[in-house]
């Protein structure tokens, strides 16, 4: 039996989920940051639309630092449902920080992570689990008509998309959008740092997974202010190099260094064995001349760049050996051990 809770709060109905409640099929994702006035509404939007799809549910409510009432309101929730969980950072560590906490606490088969500032639309969760029932691996939201600043969001997102997708191959229109359905062994196998949870679909790419996207509804912003400006697309465009090398170089540091390493001491040697022979043969003074300098300078670099590489070699393989960590993903097995 549940049990209905009545308040006089907006928020008013709450069910306490009984103790023999199934294991939930779907896990909602919500990193909060300073959200008090759009909280009430959220959940209650929320929990209307998970229950209307008739699948055993929880809500992780991850609240990043907050330093208004977000965390009071999220508590007192979550005292009469307990389908919603909350997690609470001593500080604030960033919205990869809250998404990786969730991810680790999430026990659905599919994983939704949605925004609390109420510009996403719970409604369209079913339609993100259509996609995933048809198969998918990673579906991403599409905010086709996003309701925010031109100059200082559309227009960096839209630089950093193009740029993101021709970097790493997968092509979305919006890796932006915090709307997004995963399957749970997704997740489960990425670990995030900096501003890498928008790069989700391109790191699991890795893992042969199969990526699609749905546009979706964008609703202009109701209470408070973005926290994010033009500042942090500079952070996303350095955190796209790390992305490009592991995706390519993960495994195999000293391919890319060495090969840079090869490149700048074999040019660096050319540059000596000219100036040497013109020394000889000619006689020519080569203290002075700038090639000298430069010479020596990519023979250093070359140097430099495959002890890079050797050393980039060493920490992958305590990375993974230390964990016992496969260099491999299986997607399925058929008569298998296991």
């Amino acid at each position: 039996m549940t049990e209905t809770v009545t308040t006089h709060e907006p928020y008013a109905r709450a069910v306490q989920e009984p103790d023999d409640a199934p294991v939930p099929h779907l896990s909602v994702v919500v990193p909060v940051y300073n959200e008090e006035e759009s909280i009430p509404l959220l959940y209650q939007r929320l929990t209307v639309e998970l229950e209307s799809l008739g699948l055993p549910y929880e809500i992780i409510a991850v609240d990043d630092g907050s330093r208004d009432r977000s965390f009071d309101l999220l508590r007192d929730l979550a005292r009469r449902d307990r389908r919603l969980r909350v997690v609470r950072f001593r500080r604030n560590f960033g919205q990869t920080a809250a998404f990786s906490a969730g991810f680790d606490r999430a026990r659905g088969d599919v994983v939704v992570t949605i925004d609390a500032d109420l510009q996403n639309d719970p409604a369209d969760i079913a339609a993100l689990l259509t996609k995933i029932e048809e198969g998918y691996d990673v579906v991403s939201g599409w905010r086709e008509r996003r309701h925010d600043p031109f100059l200082n969001r559309r227009l960096p997102s839209m630089i950093a998309n193009r740029l993101i997708s021709w970097a790493t191959g997968v092509h979305l229109h919006d890796y932006g959008c915090s709307l997004k359905a995963y399957r749970r062994d997704v997740v489960r196998g990425i670990r995030l740092y900096g501003e890498l949870h928008r790069f989700i679909p391109a790191i699991a790419s890795w893992q042969g997974v199969s990526v699609t996207e749905l546009p979706v509804r964008h609703a202009p912003r109701r209470f408070g202010t973005s926290k994010y400006g033009i500042n942090r697309t500079l952070r996303v465009l350095l955190d796209l190099v790390t992305v490009r090398f592991l995706l390519s170089y993960g495994t195999r540091p000293m391919q890319i260094f060495g090969l840079l390493g090869i490149l700048a001491g074999g040019a660096g040697l050319a540059i000596g064995a000219y100036l040497t022979w013109i020394k000889l043969a000619y006689g020519a003074a080569i203290a002075d001349r700038p090639l000298l300098l430069l010479a020596v300078l990519l023979i250093v670099l070359g140097v430099q760049f495959i002890s890079l590489g050797l050393i980039g070699e060493l920490v992958v393989r305590t990375y993974y050996e230390t964990q016992a960590k496969p260099i491999y993903v299986v997607r399925e097995e058929v008569n298998g051990d296991g």
